[in-house]
């Protein structure tokens, strides 16, 4: 006479084997997307982190692969080459390749302030107006968007190149360290932290110059895909944007701080606790800003930083990138 145990076991086999199933057919349903991101997992990107983490994608049937950026693989390079269906770039970014004759589309505006500022120490001459600038060692990076800017806020000022020392900088600190540079450009989310905590240890105190302040608004960190994706999948480009931003909304709320965190540190192991609190504090105020709401468009931001680029001779033509713009 059989016992309970090997009349059982045949009932656990036929569960266990039924639930691997279901599990596998979910899976399969499930519409495979891939999102490369700008740069490395950290508090920039809390909002892309905690929609795959709290199952936002998921319940909108997606199932979304997460990937760090770099410069070898960038959004917009993985769109053309279709291995990504959406992405995270900048502006700047945006609109050369649209002068290139890519074919995307703007979807959200992440940053509703640009991340990118310039730090120094408030022992020196605060800068109140833009004349401020004259006579200073300010650092620049060669070649990158903060370069644009703030050539663009010495133009608006009328100081001339020889009124002004430039440096060119790199990831080392060093020459801020020395005050061989007096203002630093950093990301003020992440780098802005870092230094200003740095310097906190030795008892000097930092202000930060914000463009925008000075009436420079050039759009940072946006979601992005192909045109070809939205005619041809217009579900699931609405399904993906709408899990994405109840993601931001959610990473951006501090009730739910502690949880946020646990998700980025999954990712991002590098960073102390502490300093990642207060990265993501920081990321809250540039996302949320005066924005209507999280991924809202700034128009009017997006046409100054294209005006900015043709004017600098970065791009060869006007893009007209409002046509590639969906504001919502």
């Amino acid at each position: 006479m059989p016992n309970k145990h090997t009349t059982l076991w045949p009932i656990l086999l036929c569960s266990f084997i039924y639930l691997l199933l279901s599990t596998f057919s979910a899976q399969a349903n499930e519409q495979q997307i891939r999102y490369r991101l700008k740069w490395l997992f950290n508090t920039s990107v809390a909002g892309d982190i905690y929609a795959d983490k709290a199952g936002y994608f998921a319940a909108q049937g997606l199932r979304v692969t997460v990937r760090e950026g770099s410069p070898e693989k960038n959004a917009l390079n993985e769109l053309e080459l279709g291995r990504a269906e959406f992405g995270v770039a900048s502006a700047d970014q945006v609109i050369r390749a649209l002068d290139k004759g890519a074919h995307l589309v703007v979807l959200a505006q992440i940053f509703q302030i640009n991340p990118m500022q310039w730090i120094y120490r408030a022992d020196q001459p605060k800068i109140e107006t833009l004349a401020d600038l004259r006579g200073r060692r300010i650092g620049i990076t060669l070649g990158g968007n903060d370069e644009t800017i703030m050539r663009t806020l010495l133009t608006k000022a009328g100081i001339k190149k020889k009124e002004v020392k430039l440096s060119g900088v790199r990831f080392d600190f060093t020459p801020f360290f020395r005050r061989k540079v007096e203002i630093w450009p950093v990301y003020r989310n992440s780098q802005g932290v870092i230094l200003q905590e740095k310097l906190a240890k030795e008892g000097e105190a930092v202000r930060f110059f914000n463009p925008a302040a000075f009436g420079v608004h050039f759009v940072a960190n946006s979601v992005i895909t192909s045109a070809e994706m939205i005619r041809e999948q217009p579900e699931v480009v609405k399904k993906f944007l709408s899990a994405l931003l109840q993601g931001w909304e959610a990473a951006m709320n501090p009730d739910n701080e502690d949880k946020v965190l646990a998700a980025v540190q999954e990712q991002d192991k590098g960073t102390k606790a502490m300093l990642m609190k207060k990265q993501l504090a920081s990321t809250r105020e540039l996302v949320l800003a005066d924005a209507p709401k999280i991924g809202a468009i700034d128009l009017p931001a997006w046409q100054q930083t294209e005006a900015i680029m043709l004017e600098a001779g970065q791009i060869k033509q006007a893009v007209q990138v409002e046509k590639h713009l969906r504001v919502r």
